[in-house]
């Protein structure tokens, strides 16, 4: 007969300590890893590390009526946190406060700066055409001549702003002439009154439909934008932020922007025929031509139409009018002219770096806040009153493990030697692991995370008396060691996976439906959750079929926790055989 093939079970049980190998260098890899990423401790915290709390005023923009309620207030609020998070700042706060104020809290040791200059920027972005350009500088009287400044590209060869369109059509940097001799006042008026342009009688807005005139006396809006165009300082801060204040999408208006070379400039341009609502995307990129960083932008089907109309207008048109202006919050970012039908994509380009290349492509990405913000206060916050909870939580768990520890020793004896090492298995990898998140995902650290931690310690500990009290069952039955170990495996196994992922699900869920620092908790619960597993099947498991082949285990020591006098085992079971032939010996005389 054939020998029996060797269960899987005990192929399993003759190589533990290759498994115990296993976890071993993974343990020293992640480890390793830490040491190698620089960062030897985890991420923490506002509440841990302190940082900046920034709070931010709704305002109406003029013409918007009820515009501050609490759909536009929670919109601004998810708009914001994406921004934020999409700089590598996780564990931001953002919530609303009262009826229109909303507080966003960075942790220290981020981009805080970079963070504070994009939570409150509304990122209205309008493409609105050109209609004259001159230097930033205030019009001298009309005695003094003076010429309007050079357009948005220059013909020098420095790098110039462009429109493209993945090979329909491509707009080329054209130089822009001057108007010399002409005051920009006359320049303003000639260039509304010329038609050549899109006026407010006669255009579409970004939305698609015609609107009204800006005014009922248009001579009275020409002579008040020719006066403010004229006036415009764009090197002084304060004229630049209140430019366009109150002017409409479908409004001429003034705006100032820089060219190629860092100078000001500031131009008179037509309505917004699209806006940031039809950029289906935007990527930072850099240009494989010129080398230089550039936002790609993709449009929506309805965007893609507009774009292509108003780029067919500007094509028959004209330096300076033949540019279009990309402008963002009333800045003029890039002013590239057009000499052929676009639609689809559009690129900006001008004097960007990588950073405020990728600055722009975020709040391009996450749209615009449906309101207007003011910075009301930006404070500090110190870690003080954190580091006071994090000491007063760390005694908490402390004492707690201590007790867990003790009762271990006294119930289990010499098998809580080997939960005192698992322990440690999954402190360590906890630990290595989250110090690793931090660079790699941005997990932060905070005092939910730090009670999460400490539960864990409860559920780790379950999963070991759930694998022992099944091994003294069997021992309980009369069976040895190294056979109890075996059979109780797979009854603990399936109890400890129930049991985990029950708290796995109920993490999950917390984590889903709930926001700010209580993410942390229930992240930091999921995790320790699942080294949990780990540990008990390629650690605690693997380290208890090894010590049964040792005596002071085997034999049943009374300090090693499994002596079956103490557990009041029952004595081992003898099968009696059934006699198969006549019974041989002295009759009963009863039985005769």
């Amino acid at each position: 007969m054939a020998a029996p093939k060797k269960g899987r079970s005990h192929g399993a049980q003759s190589r533990p300590g290759r498994v115990l190998a296993f976890i071993l260098i993974a343990m020293v890899a992640l480890t390793g890893g830490m040491f190698l990423s620089g960062h030897k401790t985890p991420r923490l915290g506002i509440d841990l590390a302190g940082g900046t709390s920034i709070t931010l005023k709704a305002k109406s923009e003029p013409g918007q009526k009820n515009a501050v309620n609490q759909t536009n207030m929670n919109t601004a609020v998810s708009i914001i946190e994406r921004r934020v998070n999409g700089l590598g700042v996780t564990e931001s706060e953002v919530q609303t406060q009262g009826s229109d104020n909303i507080i966003v809290n960075i942790p220290k040791g981020t981009n805080e700066a970079q963070a504070r200059q994009q939570v409150g920027t509304t990122a209205q972005l309008y493409f609105r055409p050109v209609i004259t350009v001159a230097a930033g500088q205030p019009t001298p009287k009309p005695s003094a001549s003076s010429s309007s400044g050079t357009g948005k590209d220059k013909a020098t060869g420095n790098a110039t702003d462009k429109a493209t369109d993945g090979g329909k059509g491509k707009a080329s940097a054209t130089p822009t002439p001057t108007s010399s001799a002409t005051p920009q006042g006359r320049a303003v008026t000639d260039a509304l009154k010329a038609g050549s342009s899109p006026t407010p009688s006669a255009t579409a807005s970004a939305s698609g439909k015609p609107t009204p005139a800006a005014s009922p006396t248009p001579d009275a809006a020409t002579a008040a934008l020719q006066k403010k165009f004229t006036e415009l300082d764009c090197t002084d801060k304060a004229a630049r932020a209140t430019v366009t204040a109150g002017v409409r999408p479908q409004d001429n208006a003034v705006a100032c922007g820089k060219n190629s070379a860092g100078q000001w400039e500031k131009y008179v341009l037509g309505p917004a025929e699209v806006n940031g609502k039809d950029v289906d995307k935007a990527q930072a990129t850099i240009n494989q031509q010129t080398g230089a960083w550039v936002v790609n932008m993709d449009f929506t089907g309805a965007g893609s139409k507009k774009f292509s109309k108003i780029t067919s207008k500007l094509s028959q048109q004209q330096p300076p009018m033949n540019q279009f202006a990309i402008v963002l919050d009333g800045d003029v970012v890039s002013a590239p002219s057009v000499s052929s039908t676009l639609s689809g994509s559009a690129e900006i380009s001008g004097s960007f770096n990588q950073q405020s290349a990728q600055d722009l492509a975020n709040v391009l990405s996450y749209g615009a806040l449906p309101l207007s913000f003011q910075e009301q206060s930006v404070t500090t916050v110190t870690a003080a009153l954190g580091g006071e909870q994090l000491h007063a939580g760390l005694i908490a768990g402390a004492i707690g493990l201590l007790l867990v520890v003790i009762y271990l020793v006294v119930y289990y004896r010499g098998l809580s030697l080997i939960a005192l090492a698992s322990l440690l298995v999954s402190a360590i990898l906890t630990y290595v692991i989250m110090t690793l998140l931090g660079p790699a995902i941005g997990f932060a650290l905070n005092l939910p995370a730090v009670c999460g931690a400490i539960v864990a310690i409860g559920i780790t500990a379950d999963s070991f008396i759930v694998f022992f009290e099944r091994i003294r069952d069997e021992i309980r039955e009369g069976r040895s060691l190294r056979p109890s170990v075996e059979r109780a495996w797979p009854r603990a196994r399936r109890t400890i996976l129930v049991s985990d992922f029950v708290s796995f699900l109920a993490a999950a869920v917390l984590f889903i439906v709930t926001v700010g620092k209580v993410q942390g908790f229930a992240f930091t619960l999921g995790l320790t959750t699942v080294l949990d597993v780990v540990v008990v099947f390629l650690f605690t498991k693997p380290l208890m079929t090894i010590l049964a082949r040792k005596k002071f285990f085997a034999n049943g020591h009374p300090w090693s926790g499994l002596d079956p006098k103490r557990l009041g085992a029952k004595p081992p079971l003898r099968r009696t055989r059934r006699a198969t032939g006549p019974a041989v010996g002295p009759v009963d005389p009863k039985e005769a």
